[in-house]
């Protein structure tokens, strides 16, 4: 089991350039779109996380279940679901601005019990900037930690909610010791202002850097640094890429075993390019069509595209 930790939000995305473009409403948020892409994959996977009682948070529960997930273990409230508003530009690159004041699932709340056979918890995004929930995901990532577990974080940058760039850095910063991976994208290693190496030092057993259409590079521990490009498409829109990239790392890393330090440890460069090569190919998906959809496992050809 693979869970996944944190918001659920609508998506209001453009239907083309330009502030003003029409908005159709989408199933969305970080974590939400890791875990749909994990259950597409194939991945047993449960998302950990709080939801409103409103027809948005129903629909989002009914998104999660579609995918395979389980969601028995969401907590529910009257509060109205998040609203994400983005605008797309001329190349396909998203930006957003949040509605998320007195919404539900920054309401969450621990202490939380895993399921049975939990591997792996995955963590990122608006969920650990918007209290009160943070210091309970955050209080999560350390139980799952100190248990043992896997743990995932893609700090995904949203600095219209950050109100205080420097504690957010620091925080991030107290979080390493509880990571085993770490994925992010390049923008976002510049504006937390690391490097790679610094943060492995730090805790995590791997730092992945995403560089959009130019592909993926993995930093290890033990020095290693693999790279491979990004698989070539015409870009619909980037929401969601980044997502699907955690859920087919997750996803590849399970059906390897290979979800402990260890293991990581022991891919050599075959096993993170074939890795790596997959993340890149299963975005490359995503990014093909609008709004997040991430691919099916089929489309990616199946387990022997691991």
């Amino acid at each position: 089991m693979i869970v996944v930790a944190g918001e659920a939000l609508i998506d209001l995305v453009p239907q083309g350039p330009g502030a003003l473009a029409v908005l159709r409403p989408a199933l969305g948020g970080g974590p939400y779109n890791t875990a749909v892409a994990l259950g597409r994959l194939g991945s047993r996977t449960a998302f950990c996380s709080r939801a409103s009682n409103d027809a948005f948070g129903e629909a989002l529960l009914d998104g999660l279940r579609r995918a395979g997930v389980d969601v028995s273990g969401v907590q529910r409230g009257p509060e109205p679901t998040t609203l994400a508003v983005a605008t797309v530009d001329t190349a396909g690159s998203a930006a957003y601005s949040f509605y998320v004041d007195g919404t539900a699932d920054r309401l969450f709340s621990g202490p939380v019990t895993l399921p049975a056979g939990t591997r792996a918890v995955s963590f990122g995004t608006c969920s650990l900037a918007l209290e009160p929930g943070a210091s309970a995901y955050e209080e999560l990532m350390r139980t799952a930690a100190g248990q043992g577990l896997f743990t995932a974080l893609d700090p995904n940058i949203r600095v219209g909610l950050i109100p205080d760039a420097d504690a957010y850095r620091a925080r991030f910063e107290s979080w390493l010791p509880s990571v085993t991976l770490l994925k992010l994208s390049a923008e976002d290693a510049a504006w937390l202002g690391g490097t790679p190496r610094e943060w492995l030092a730090a805790g995590p057993a791997a730092v992945v850097v995403t560089r959009g259409g130019e592909g993926l590079t993995v930093f290890t521990r033990d020095g290693g640094e693999h790279a491979v490009p990004g698989e070539k498409v015409a870009v619909v829109d980037t929401i969601g890429a980044g997502d699907t990239v955690n859920a087919a790392l997750l996803h590849g890393l399970a059906v390897r075993d290979a979800l402990t330090p260890e293991a990581l440890a022991s891919l050599g460069t075959e096993g993170w390019t074939r890795l790596l090569r997959f993340a890149a190919r299963a975005a490359a998906v995503t990014c093909s069509r609008a709004g997040a959809e991430p691919p099916y496992a089929a489309e990616l050809g199946g387990p022997a595209a691991l």
